[in-house]
């Protein structure tokens, strides 16, 4: 199947699914695709049971996907830099004090707690696991998916400085865990930790954090400059020039193993600038957003289809071991406490000197969704260079599944329950 026959299959799916959920479900988008999906799925697996052709044609469909590429290489920017855009900055620079403790602490807390309450819950179901795997685990849950969220949070009536707290938190810590992520996995598929000193971190956090930082400081006041220049008298220009800047800061920071994430959301950031004030004009005129709008929309559609037909992939892996359900159930709450106790502890310790709203910390643990970035992490260590073992492989990928599907299609149902 060509590239083309793939994205005309994906954008068919898209159109279908996004029409039966405004039509009939009337669910947010990420919720009601992601759902309609998944019912695809098993629907196929039902059908794939008298007709093994069907099952095995959509499993091909699926191989010819790396979701890993498409999602962190390719629709990531595309996706960062669209919620950027419509973030109020001089909000976010007021609450730039709880943002990077979230995004830093309770990212890292939350990684070691998940790797400790997991290498003993895992052994109880029958599964041999090393502690640096269950770090590993932790690296790729912790963070939360800020395409997700920023979807979710669009459909509520959260508050202006909570609603910051939670986009901010998302936009910077996924940038966070990957480097968490690429440290362990570097760590556990190198052989000796002795490989990995404590220069060689600081270099990879460097290379990544501030490389990314930097990145999109420079491109985004270089875009800034451009469409002040542009000043809306082009219109056209102005969406070449945003959508030259994204494409082109992607395949920097992918050739120079910086953050692509982190770069996309500092230059949207500053892009952006006035476009969510209800009192002053953004510099990037209302075809620039109305473009980079409808581009959030489509990509999100089609993520959230992908991660529904994961299912497809994932269905032998249960039907050999039904103890890998078990965990990804297990794993569920075990995540949710220790994103309660990775939000609880700084937030507490920074009531002495700032106030927060009343349930803060309930709806930062019940809003902190996981997403495709999680999904797309866990799914990338079956490279075979990594030279990982199967069954460790699997029971990783099971628990992330049970885990975004859970975050998204229940806790992004219900949030709204707690925001009243």
């Amino acid at each position: 199947m060509s590239v083309l026959d793939l994205i005309a299959l994906l954008v068919t799916l898209a159109a279908v699914f996004t029409f039966i959920n405004i039509h009939y479900l009337k669910l947010s988008a990420t919720i009601g695709l992601m759902l309609l999906a998944l019912i695809m799925s098993i629907t196929i697996l039902g059908v794939g049971t008298f007709v093994p052709e069907v099952k095995n044609l959509a499993r091909n469909i699926l191989a010819g996907i790396d979701f890993k590429e498409v999602l962190l290489n390719i629709m990531l920017s595309f996706l960062l830099f669209a919620g950027a855009l419509h973030v109020d900055i001089q909000k976010l620079k007021e609450e730039g004090l709880p943002v990077g403790i979230l995004a830093f602490g309770a990212t890292l807390l939350s990684t070691f707690l998940v790797g400790a309450i997991t290498f003993y819950l895992f052994p109880l179901l029958g599964f041999e696991i090393d502690f640096i795997y269950c770090l590993l685990f932790g690296a790729l849950i912790s963070p939360t998916d800020p395409i997700a969220v920023l979807a979710i949070l669009k459909t509520t009536n959260i508050s202006k400085n909570l609603s910051i707290k939670i986009e901010g938190e998302s936009l910077f810590n996924d940038g966070i865990g990957v480097v968490v992520f690429l440290t362990i996995l570097a760590i556990a598929t190198g052989g000796s930790g002795e490989e990995i000193s404590a220069a060689k971190v600081g270099l990879l956090f460097g290379q990544e954090v501030i490389g990314g930082i930097a990145l999109g400081l420079g491109l985004g006041f270089l875009g800034y400059y451009l469409l002040v220049i542009i000043d809306n008298e082009h219109t056209e220009l102005e969406v070449l020039v945003s959508l030259a800047l994204v494409l082109v800061g992607s395949q920097v920071a992918l050739a120079y193993h910086i953050s692509g994430p982190l770069a996309m959301v500092v230059m949207g950031l500053i892009i952006g600038q006035g476009n969510s004030s209800e009192t002053e004009e953004g510099i990037a005129g209302d075809y620039v957003i109305t473009f980079w709008t409808l581009i959030d929309e489509a990509l999100n559609a089609i993520l959230f289809i992908l991660i529904g037909l994961q299912m497809l992939v994932l269905a032998d892996a249960f039907i050999e071991r039904p103890t890998l359900i078990v965990a990804g159930l297990l794993t569920i709450p075990a995540v949710l406490l220790c994103r309660f106790i990775g939000v609880s502890i700084p937030i507490t310790l920074m009531k002495f000197f700032r106030s927060f709203e009343k349930g803060t910390i309930k709806i930062l643990t019940w809003g902190g969704l996981r997403g495709g970035i999680s999904v797309a992490l866990a799914l990338s260590l079956t490279a075979p260079e990594f030279g990982i073992d199967p069954g460790i492989t699997n029971l990783i990928i099971a628990c992330t599944y049970a885990c975004v599907l859970f975050s998204v299609l229940v806790q992004g149902m219900t949030i709204k329950n707690l925001i009243k």
